[in-house]
């Protein structure tokens, strides 16, 4: 891995047209059975293979073995009845059918742990796993046992720390949480948001990351980005929270989005992973387009804590819009890689009088 800004995506890949529909969320699977059970893994192994070709340092699962980054974990919950549903509104922003809490919430097994064995044995470069933060799971759900959004939080904070426990054990370097919801609750992320997820975390030795975005590139969430105008300040709600915490890793949308940079320096001291490809456009962004990107962020981040990724996951894209989006990442972080490590060349021969 490079040991200087180490790329990787943030979550989702698309998945193969055997296997899902493509360029659509929550899209239903083709296969059944024991045939499922092999696509996926199929799967992940080609999304393990295509990082690595690709160039990418940090490699993931590509959520290949999941049809949707939260309700995959909430539908092998205790409690929980997916044939019971009722709309809500997801973020404040579009309606979608979801399952109801109908009792206590228990996990009777790790949900992961046989994916994330497979991933670590796959490639011996360091392996990141994503999963839903509390307050994006109760986000995705209708409850009907708790009366409490923080009750609930603090039930799927427990759960998600005794899953990160044994993917930590299986070999995974970063856990990260997904918790799009920041960026939407403020008053919750405040109260007891950023606690949850410290208490997700608690006690693993795994690095730790938390990923806020701006949603996928669909158009809920492209209508929702328009309303926002000329500035998109949301990040200045959470990042002074989140740089105090615990967690290790903030990742970040900063490609084709208007969040204003300097909002960046708010996280002065945690490790940042910089979102410098555009998940909302099928247009392949080149190399010299990632790092200008990157350029912009290192007045606010230092060189040794910035990590290039997407600004979301990739679900929606096409398998060769991803896999260029990928290639463009590790090269445009090689350009800055470069240029960064030339002036700390020349920096530290002047200083030994060279």
């Amino acid at each position: 891995m490079n040991a200087l800004l180490p790329t990787s995506i943030v979550g989702s890949l698309p998945k193969p047209s055997w296997l899902a529909e493509p360029e659509k969320l929550w899209s239903p699977w083709k296969l059944e059975g024991a045939e499922l059970a092999e696509g996926t893994r199929d799967a992940l192994r080609l999304a393990v293979d295509e990082q690595l070709h690709a160039g990418i340092d940090i490699v993931s699962d590509g959520e290949q073995t999941r049809q949707h980054f939260v309700t995959t974990f909430i539908e092998h919950l205790g409690g929980v009845d997916f044939e019971r549903r009722e709309t809500v509104r997801i973020r404040d922003r579009y309606d979608a059918s979801v399952p109801t809490v109908v009792g206590a919430v228990t996990r009777e097994r790790s949900v992961f742990v046989d994916d994330a064995r497979a991933l670590r044995e796959r490639t011996d470069r360091p392996i990141k796993w994503a999963l839903p933060g509390p307050m994006t799971m109760i986000d995705t759900l209708y409850d009907r046992h708790y009366g409490s959004r923080e009750k609930l939080a603090w039930e799927f904070a427990t759960i998600l720390n005794q899953e990160a426990r044994e993917l930590e054990a299986a070999g995974v370097d970063i856990i990260q949480f997904d918790e799009p919801a920041f960026n939407v609750f403020f008053d919750d992320v405040r109260d007891w948001g950023v606690a949850t997820l410290e208490r997700a975390a608690e006690g693993l030795r795994s690095e730790t990351a938390v990923h806020i975005c701006y949603g996928y590139g669909i158009k809920a969430n492209n209508d929702w980005k328009a309303t926002l105008g000329s500035e998109w300040r949301q990040y200045e709600e959470s990042f002074p929270l989140l740089q105090r915490s615990t967690i290790d890793i903030v990742s970040l949308e900063r490609h084709h989005s208007r969040v204003p940079v300097e909002l960046i320096e708010l996280l002065r001291g945690k490790k940042v992973m910089v979102g410098a490809v555009d998940v909302a456009s099928d247009a392949i962004e080149t190399p010299e387009q990632v790092a200008a990107t990157l350029r912009d962020v290192l007045p606010f981040v230092d060189a040794d804590r910035l990590y290039p990724s997407t600004n979301c996951g990739m679900a929606p894209l096409t398998r060769d819009v991803a896999r260029g989006k990928m290639v463009a990442l590790a090269a445009g972080a090689e350009i800055v890689r470069a240029e960064v490590s030339g002036t700390d060349s020349v920096l530290a021969a002047a200083q030994h009088g060279r």
